[in-house]
């Protein structure tokens, strides 16, 4: 097999599309349609096979852009799967970087989305020859005229020049692995080729450009036993095994140094190879200091590319060590000098997150609460114990005023709902932009919002309308500040007494409001353990014992039946309850809602303190 192929003969594609429009299904019959695979091998029978990350496979969305490669009829397509979801814009950016043309998947129910035209909009700045395929046509309600013509609309809105409105469309099953020209032709075709003759025909090969070699890294791999990879686009020459090359960094710093290893994808390998040409996607190695955005050269011509520029951040949560009683007794990792090390570490693949130190505290800023609860999540699988608090929004001073971040927020939801979202909507101060039935019993809502107030908005929306409320954000602009809106949420119910929770004391606390946790918890003062029934904070005994007596039934043991389930909230649902006064405890092993000040008295001194 030839791996070493020629900018003529190579591909550069990047997939793009919103949130489960089935891109990566249509990536994984690629692979298998293109025999990249043995028939015998455990990836014919796997489904996501991109998705490697267990937290992708999980929630069901790509998180991390991933680079792989097929070969049809001498050509080498490199594919590059990117995540749908506005959070991960820095892994969209960087990776667009290195395509030529891009697959865009639409659902043929759905229509283009917020994430749709956020990803769109991405490749034609970027100038990509653009495939549409809309997808999942056999949908029961899937509407192929009313897409297309929205997505002809959303070509208008965001191209620059008339050639990106002229653009090939395909229709696709992709969880069938077929595709065809003619939504009519769909269940006769067998297979993808439609698409990949086109990506061939219709994606230009890469622009290269005479000289020596040049490379702009846009992303990252580690392994221990050749240190840092360095992934891109070869923009110009070809490298060789043992080449002297030259490292240029964000400052213009030189570093020398030569190309310990070169690799390219197939499929989901990386094969070494002696020697790589312009327009290919290569993995390279000899350079431990690289970053994304540095250039990697000929050493006797060390020219830097424009580095890559990404958006800035508009949510921050302080991250610290974990300072409850019951700290260091689950984690493995638990001191703040270990949670910088490894914050820092992220920074050097997760090029949309920041990283600022504030005394103990770590101040992560990131696109959105998805990206960095994905972070948090990341963190505590590794085994590090910390404590967050209430995510803020970043606001920024233009010509002496202070703007803060507005999202757009397009809700889709049965018609029977659609009181609840006007309600929740006006209590939270957005502003309706659009509202329209789809004709299937569904309504859309399209409002403009400021990110401070969209906090919890999926929890109280989903709980509000019964699971059915589909909601999707991207960001806006920055607009002037608002004042804030007076507080969605309940007070608490805080433990009291530490110890075991013990059924009688939550049955007490079931008498208040809905309870956090089970009989047998470990609780410790301070601790929040259920949601008060109103607006003010109760403090409670959980850890309190039925009184023991001679005298048969009590009127009390009438009335101590079996307890309500308690309320168990994800890691989102955990940031999104916490107020400016509480934290939540993260462990490999739990999720704790604390106040930041755990005895009563210390609160009360707090309060009368900060009036």
């Amino acid at each position: 097999m030839n791996n070493e192929f020629r900018s003529e003969n190579i591909r550069n594609v990047a997939v793009i599309a919103h949130v489960d429009h089935g891109k990566t299904t249509l990536v994984d019959f690629m692979l298998k349609q293109s025999h990249t695979f043995r028939e015998n091998e455990a990836e014919m029978q796997q489904t996501t096979i991109l998705d490697s990350n267990p937290l992708e496979r999980e929630r069901g969305i790509t998180i991390l852009a991933k680079n792989t490669a097929i070969y049809y009829k001498n050509r080498k397509i490199n594919i590059i799967d990117t995540p749908g979801h506005a959070d991960f814009s820095g892994e969209v950016e960087r990776t667009l970087n290195m395509a030529d043309g891009a697959l865009l998947i639409i659902d043929a129910q759905e229509g283009p989305m917020p994430q749709t035209k956020f990803v769109l909009k991405k490749a034609l700045d970027q100038n990509l020859k653009i495939i549409v395929v809309i997808n999942k046509i056999d949908k029961r309600l899937a509407d192929i005229n009313k897409t297309l013509e929205a997505t002809n609309d959303l070509f208008l809105e965001l191209a620059t020049h008339h050639d990106q409105l002229d653009f090939p469309v395909f229709y696709a099953i992709g969880r069938e692995g077929k595709a065809a020209k003619n939504p009519e032709d769909v269940e006769k075709s067998t297979n993808l080729e439609p698409i990949l003759e086109e990506i061939i025909s219709f994606i230009p090969a890469p622009l290269t450009e005479e000289g020596t070699f040049q490379m702009l890294v846009s992303a990252l791999d580690y392994d221990t036993h050749k240190g840092k990879h360095a992934i891109g686009k070869i923009k110009r020459g070809s490298v060789k095994k043992g080449q002297s090359l030259m490292l240029i960094n964000e400052k213009g710093g030189k570093i020398i140094g030569k190309a310990e290893s070169i690799r390219v994808s197939y499929g989901l390998k990386k094969i070494d190879v002696e020697e790589a040409f312009d327009g290919d996607i290569i993995d390279i190695t000899g350079f431990p200091q690289v970053a994304i955005g540095d250039t990697i050269a000929d050493s006797s011509n060390p020219e830097a590319l424009p580095r890559i520029t990404v958006e800035e951040p508009t949510i921050k949560i302080a991250i610290s060590a974990n300072t409850s009683p019951f700290a260091g007794k689950e984690g493995k990792f638990t001191n703040s000098r270990q949670i910088e090390e490894r914050l820092t570490k992220e920074l050097e693949t997760n090029i949309s997150l920041r990283l600022e130190k504030n005394g103990e505290r770590m101040v992560v800023s990131g696109r959105g609460e998805l990206h960095l609860s994905i972070l948090i999540e990341t963190l505590r699988r590794e085994g590090y114990e910390f404590q967050v608090e209430k995510p803020q929004v970043i606001t920024k001073t233009v010509e002496g005023v202070t703007m803060e971040p507005v999202e757009t927020a397009m809700i889709d939801v049965p018609d029977e709902f659609v009181g609840i979202i006007t309600s929740e909507m006006g209590k939270r101060k957005g502003e309706m932009m659009d509202m329209h039935s789809e004709g299937n019993g569904n309504t859309r809502f399209v409002y403009k919002i400021p990110s401070k107030n969209l906090f919890g908005i999926r929890n109280d929306l989903m709980t509000n309308t019964k699971g059915t409320a589909i909601v999707n954000v991207e960001f806006f602009d920055y607009e002037p500040m608002t004042p804030a809106i007076a507080k969605l949420r309940n007070g608490v119910l805080i433990a009291s007494e530490g110890g075991n929770a013990l059924k009688y004391g939550l049955n007490n606390a079931q008498g208040r409001g809905i309870t956090f946790i089970e009989p047998g918890t470990p609780v410790y003062e301070g601790m929040i353990v259920g949601e008060n029934s109103r607006q003010d904070d109760i403090e409670i005994n959980v850890t309190k014992e039925k009184k023991q007596t001679n005298m048969r039934a009590s009127t009390a043991d009438v009335h101590l039946g079996a307890l309500t389930p308690a309320t168990i909230m994800s890691l989102e649902e955990s940031i999104d309850f916490i107020e400016d006064d509480e934290l939540l405890e993260v462990t490999p092993k739990n999720l704790r809602l604390r106040k930041k000040y755990l005895s009563h008295l210390d609160r009360v001194r707090h309060e009368r303190d900060s009036r």
